[in-house]
Parts: C-alpha cells; structure tokens; sequence
C-alpha cells in the first residue's frame, strides 16, 4: 500500500535530500528509520531534491509498505531522526499516487536579513551591503512565464528540458513584529512558485537579482540572461542555508 508523509527540515549538516554514496542526506534518514520500523525495506521518493544545506517548510514524500502501519508510527520515526527532521503526517493514497510527479506546482523563499542577529545564521543571509528592493522586483518579473531557464540551471545535469513556468517571483519585506530571525523590516524574503525548477535555478536566480540590488546590472538585464541560455551569464549561486522549500501543492 502507497503513503503519503509531510515533513519539514533543516538541511544544515544533510548533503540535501536524495541519497549520496557517502554523508548523511534526509531520504537516507527516512529510509533506514522507516525499514527498521517496518522490518521491510522502504525506499521514499520526495516531490523535490533540495541540495545541501537547503531546508524544507514543507516536503511530501511517498513510500510503499505491506500491512498495516503501526498507530504509532510517526512519533516512533520522528524518535530516530533526529532533531533536524520533523514527520508532521503519514496518510494512505492510491496506489498510483506519486509525491514528485503530481506535484502541480512548488514555492521557494529565500531569506535576507539586513542587520546581523546571533539567530540568523544558519536561517538566513546577511546582507552586507544595500540592496535596491524596487530594481530586484523590476528584474524579477522578466521572471513570469513559461521560458527556458538554462541560464539559471546546474550544467550537465539529466533533465529533458529546461522550460519551466513561473508563476510568481517577487521580494517582500517582513513587516510584523520583530522575530529572532530579524528585526521589524529588516527581514525579507524571495519568493518564487513554479510548476518545476532546474537543480540550482533559485540561488542563481537570486544571485542574479542580488546583482541588479547592488547596481551591478539594469532589471531588464534579467530578461537579456534568459535569452542567452549561458549559464556564465548570470549570477553567482546564493549560499543554500537560507533556502526554503516552503509549500507544494498537488
């Protein structure tokens, strides 16, 4: 029978999601928890593979297992996997139902804070210089759309195609109270949703755009790096730790 699980956690000290001939990754935790449990070999497939150090507000996941799971089941997991991952739900689905095929669409945030703060690290990133907020959402909307996003994509990788549909990329500031994450408008965040993303593609996109921030480039060069489909063309890759998987919707 096929189960579906929500979970979140924090990738630091993970080599990300999918498992790695060596070092500890967050599907390896899941699996060897689950067959100890089960006393069957489990294998779990998420809806996404965030790299090292990326976190996950929201993860879903499936695994199949004979018999009835026990009632019990997720306080046993979340009791062997460690502090950094958190099991929220396991339910039954059909059997054909699939965690990363029928995902609809997935959002990411990314976080900055503008002022350092002993809590930040490693939820966020310090931003040491001004950045123009205004000139990054101008850039971000050459974003929206269904284009291809080589020019943002990890090289060599196997995917079929790199046409991807954005349907949302913009930066917020965080205006409620003040959390240990930053103080009261200090905080923002990028958020992008899409129906899939390349291996890379958000931190180069916000590499991208932090240099439209800095003055570095014009917003509309955005559109221009697009359109090469050069990697070399954009941005640096943005540090993992303060990436989010936030939600997945299906």
């Amino acid at each position: 029978m096929r189960y579906f699980m929500r979970l979140a956690y924090c990738g630091a000290g993970y080599l990300g999601w999918q498992i790695q001939p060596q070092g500890l990754t967050v599907q390896g935790a899941l699996q060897q928890a689950l067959s100890r449990l089960l006393r069957q070999p489990v294998t779990v497939t998420g809806a996404g593979r965030t790299d090292t150090d990326v976190n996950a507000r929201m993860m879903i996941a499936h695994f199949d297992a004979d018999g009835e799971l026990p009632p019990d089941l997720t306080y046993r997991l979340n009791a062997m996997v460690g502090k950094g991952i958190a099991v929220q739900e396991i339910w039954p689905v059909a059997d054909d139902a699939h965690a990363r095929f029928d995902a609809k669409e997935r959002t990411y945030r990314y976080f900055a804070s503008m002022g350092k703060t002993p809590f930040g690290w490693p939820l966020t990133w310090l931003v040491v210089n001004d950045l123009d907020f205004d000139a990054m959402n101008r850039g971000a909307e050459c974003l929206i759309g269904r284009q291809d996003f080589t020019s943002f994509s990890k090289l060599h990788t196997q995917v079929k195609t790199n046409i991807c549909d954005v349907r949302l990329a913009r930066w917020v500031r965080v205006d409620d109270s003040p959390t240990p994450l930053g103080s009261e408008g200090n905080l923002w965040y990028f958020e992008i949703t899409a129906d899939r993303f390349l291996r890379n593609m958000v931190r180069a996109v916000v590499g991208t755009l932090v240099d439209v921030g800095r003055g570095k480039i014009p917003p509309e060069a955005v559109r221009e790096i697009i359109e090469k489909k050069d990697r070399c063309s954009a941005g640096t890759s943005m540090p993992g730790h303060a990436l989010y998987l936030w939600d997945i919707r299906y």
